[in-house]
């Protein structure tokens, strides 16, 4: 389904770009636009992002939720994965992804589909 490019699509986008490996959370991204998107479009733009397979949605635990652009996930919607741990930095509260892909030995009969792993702790800038 093609979907209408908006200019608050295209600002939001553009940040979560040059954020590099970072996620952000919809404050986060709220500072950061120049224009005045409101909440509830922010929030319906990155579903909308993350239902595409644009972005995918990390749970922190802190309980916010973290967005981050999709880098390494196949073009078609059923190799869109995101089975790496996540690292949020305790002191200077940066998300990140983290490379590399995990496999979980899972009991007999279990089928895993998708993973999301957090780690919090101090990155290499803060410890």
């Amino acid at each position: 389904m093609k979907r209408r490019n908006t200019q608050s699509k295209t600002e939001i986008l553009e940040i979560l770009k040059s954020s590099s490996n970072s996620a952000l959370s919809h404050e986060m991204l709220q500072e950061k636009l120049n224009s005045n998107i409101d909440r509830a479009t922010i929030y319906r733009v990155l579903n909308r992002f993350c239902d595409d397979g644009w972005v995918h949605r990390i749970v922190g635990d802190d309980g916010k939720q973290y967005f981050a652009l999709c880098l390494n996930c196949g073009e078609k919607k059923e190799e869109h994965n995101h089975n790496h741990f996540h690292f949020r930095c305790l002191q200077c509260g940066t998300v990140e992804c983290l490379e590399n892909e995990i496999d979980i030995a899972l009991p007999k009969g279990y089928m895993a589909k998708s993973f999301n792993g957090l780690i919090s702790g101090y990155c290499i800038n803060c410890s």
